[in-house]
């Protein structure tokens, strides 16, 4: 039986970034090839055995709601036209086991007032955090390799702490993630002894950032409640995490895989480029395209 059943999907933000596409549009809808972020996330949650997708929403993300939901019209008409493989794909979004509930981010606080939105819902268990905006993709995950939340479910398993996927940065970099303090930096599990949200180069304690997976424990919300406003006057998740530190185990785990920044531009153009490529209907053709392109 999976420990980790529930996890929460920070889907509250503006994506400001990608301006005037997500004016109307919530940027976890962006399609990469033919799936938008959110579904990607989902499906990473999925297949690590979590069934409860908590989504922490905003009042313009009404979109994402209605992806998750029934589209009856839709369906209908497919199973009308005998269109049993579109039929199937739109029934594969939501399958029938799994649970979508949805709470309100009145203000837009920050990642750890997103968390702690969550509360009621999460109750007294480990949850896991989605960050839509990162697409992270196990090394072997299109042949049946394990994706990155599988990965850090195992993990937990094991250590039973708070588990942060991590990834090596430019050290240039620091400033624009959490930053861990762990002895053993090239461990794939490494104890964490401290954390620094965006520091600068010069005093950054390590270049292992925290990449948007997180496994937690219900011990964080009433850590996050203490903080007082971090970088940027907003509630940290990371400031929350550190203050768990020697109350409880925290880990660093080098996750095996890939990771797009998709709330930028070039990371979301990479993942689509990437992903078309694998994509054995598309690949050829792609290709082709790009030679020309470059040519």
């Amino acid at each position: 039986m999976c420990l980790i059943t529930k996890a929460v999907f920070p889907v509250g933000g503006l994506g400001t970034r990608f301006l005037p596409a997500t004016k109307a549009i919530p940027k976890e809808m962006l399609p990469v090839v033919d799936k938008p972020l959110i579904q990607y996330a989902v499906e990473e949650a999925y297949a690590a055995g979590v069934r409860e997708m908590i989504f922490v929403t905003g009042r313009h993300k009404r979109a994402i709601e209605d992806h998750f939901d029934t589209a009856y019209e839709l369906e209908a008409e497919l199973e009308q036209a005998n269109k049993k493989a579109l039929l199937d794909l739109v029934h594969s979004i939501k399958p029938d086991d799994m649970d979508c509930v949805y709470v309100r981010q009145p203000r837009a606080l920050g990642l750890g007032h997103a968390v702690l939105c969550a509360e009621r819902l999460v109750g007294d268990e480990p949850f896991a955090v989605l960050l839509a905006d990162d697409l992270m993709l196990g090394r072997d995950q299109a042949s049946g390799g394990p994706t990155v939340l599988q990965q850090m479910v195992r993990a937990y398993e094991q250590h039973q702490g708070t588990i942060l996927a991590v990834q090596d940065v430019p050290r240039a970099e620091t400033r624009r993630y959490g930053v861990v303090d762990v002895r053993g930096v090239n461990e794939p599990v490494a104890e964490v002894f401290g954390m620094v949200e965006k520091p600068v180069p010069e005093v950054a304690p390590s270049t292992l950032a925290v990449a948007g997976r997180y496994i937690l424990t219900p011990a964080v919300f009433e850590s996050i409640r203490r903080q007082p406003r971090g970088a940027g006057g907003e509630i940290q998740l990371t400031d929350g995490i550190a203050a768990l530190i020697g109350t409880e185990k925290v880990f660093a785990y080098r996750y095996d895989g890939r990771r797009y920044d998709c709330g930028s531009k070039q990371g979301f153009l990479e993942a689509t480029i990437d992903l078309a490529l694998a994509n054995p209907e598309l690949s050829a053709s792609v290709r082709e395209h790009m030679v020309r392109a470059l040519g």
